[in-house]
C-alpha cells in the first residue's frame, strides 16, 4: 500500500483559508505565515473551548520539524502526520464561526 506525498505548500492551500479567518489575517502565503497563523488559531480555539487546538500545536511543532529535516523519509512522516492533526481544521473553523457570529 502506497501513500500520497504531502507537501508544505498542499497543506498551506488546505488550510490558509480557515487559519486566516481566525487569525484575521490575509492567507498565509510560506510556511512562516502559516505557522505564525496555526499559532494564533490554536490560542484562539483553545480560549473559545473548542476541542483540538492541542493537535494545532503539534502540526505547527511537527511542521517546523519538516522545514529543518533533509532526510525524505523522515520529512515524509512528519508532514504526513502534521496533514492528518491538521484535517479538523475545517470543523474547528466552523465551530469558532458559529461562536463568534461570522
Amino acid at each position: 500500500m502506497t501513500t500520497s506525498t504531502i507537501t508544505v505548500e498542499e497543506l498551506i492551500r488546505r488550510h490558509a483559508d480557515d487559519l486566516a479567518y481566525v487569525a484575521e489575517a490575509a492567507p498565509a502565503g510560506d510556511l512562516d505565515a502559516f505557522l505564525d497563523q496555526l499559532g494564533t488559531a490554536a490560542g484562539r480555539f483553545d480560549e473559545a473551548g473548542i476541542t483540538g487546538h492541542e493537535d494545532l500545536e503539534t502540526a505547527a511543532v511537527l511542521l517546523a520539524e519538516a522545514r529543518d529535516n533533509t532526510e525524505e523519509t523522515s520529512r515524509h512522516t512528519l508532514l504526513h502526520r502534521a496533514g492528518e492533526l491538521l484535517t479538523p481544521v475545517w470543523e474547528m473553523t466552523q465551530e469558532y464561526r458559529d461562536m463568534v457570529g461570522g
